[in-house]
């Protein structure tokens, strides 16, 4: 085998590991140098750091990309939500606990559904440490809150266990495949494995409940809208959206505000559903190396 064969074959190592902070165990991927520049990947509902999975090895060569699973998501704790508070604001203080306990002083972020309002928390309490945006179907203005979002809203509204228990659906497994599959031209480009495992972890006893408090306390973002701006426009990071726009949970009628408030932005709409990485993963990572490098990240 040549030197330029072999050389072709180098990957850089994924690293699964596991951190204590705030007395729950956060499980994490971790490739690349240290002495790159970070990468913060925060995923959305109702996944886990699984979704960056073939995102991680092709960013690890330039980047030192860093992926956790929220409490109550993948192999991270699942405490009670009788013992534990499932809110924004909680699952925020175990991020930056984790940024802080990693010892990331700089790094861009990476936001996805749930991880864009945790991300943009994280950003009002450290925004010093914010490089720049990678948005991927994260939402942060009123205009992306369309139909998907009217039965959540219902119990926003009126926090009723009725309400609560005609919201259950969204947890059931035809959901999640649907999550998946919606929006998506070609559905062979789709691994089903992805939904299964993240059945799997809808369906362990307590979770149900865990992801109807989640749904509830996401009302709680919303309100937060105008500070998320205001950080984008005090701050201006340079921001990378890749958008799926037939998404009909995050439509692409959330990715348009953004240009309101940031003036080096940079905005691909792609042709695929919620799950955008399954099916453009290669072209989305070849867009965030570029675009970072082009901001000497």
């Amino acid at each position: 085998m040549t030197a330029v064969a072999a050389s072709s074959l180098a990957v850089s190592p994924v690293h699964y590991k596991t951190v204590r902070v705030n007395d729950q165990d956060v499980f994490y991927r971790e490739a690349g140098s240290e002495s790159s520049p970070t990468i913060l990947l925060l995923h959305g509902f109702p996944t886990s750091s699984n979704m960056f999975r073939n995102l991680i090895p092709r960013l690890a060569p330039s980047f030192h990309v860093i992926a956790p699973d929220y409490p109550g998501f993948g192999l991270s704790s699942m405490p009670d939500h009788k013992s534990f508070s499932y809110t924004f604001e909680n699952l925020t203080n175990i991020v930056e606990g984790f940024v802080t306990t990693l010892g990331l002083s700089k790094y861009s972020m990476y936001v996805m559904d749930y991880g864009a309002p945790i991300g943009y928390r994280l950003a009002l309490r450290q925004p010093d440490r914010v490089q720049a945006l990678i948005v991927q179907n994260g939402n942060a203005y009123d205009e992306g809150l369309l139909k998907f979002w009217d039965p959540i809203k219902s119990y926003w509204a009126a926090p009723t266990p009725e309400n609560r228990k005609a919201l259950l659906f969204l947890v059931d497994q035809k959901s999640t495949q649907w999550q998946y599959e919606n929006g998506v031209a070609d559905k062979t480009l789709l691994d089903p494995t992805t939904w299964v495992l993240d059945q799997v972890g809808l369906d362990r006893p307590g979770n149900s409940d865990i992801q109807m408090d989640l749904f509830l306390s996401y009302g709680t973002n919303v309100p937060l809208y105008s500070e998320f701006q205001a950080f984008f426009r005090k701050y201006q990071p340079p921001t990378l959206i890749v958008w799926g726009k037939n998404d009909f949970i995050f439509p692409a009628e959330g990715a348009a505000p953004y240009s309101r408030d940031l003036k080096n932005l940079e905005t691909h709409l792609l042709d695929t559903g919620h799950f955008a990485l399954e099916t453009h993963g290669a072209e989305m990572a070849g867009r965030i190396e570029e675009f970072l490098k082009k901001q000497k990240l």
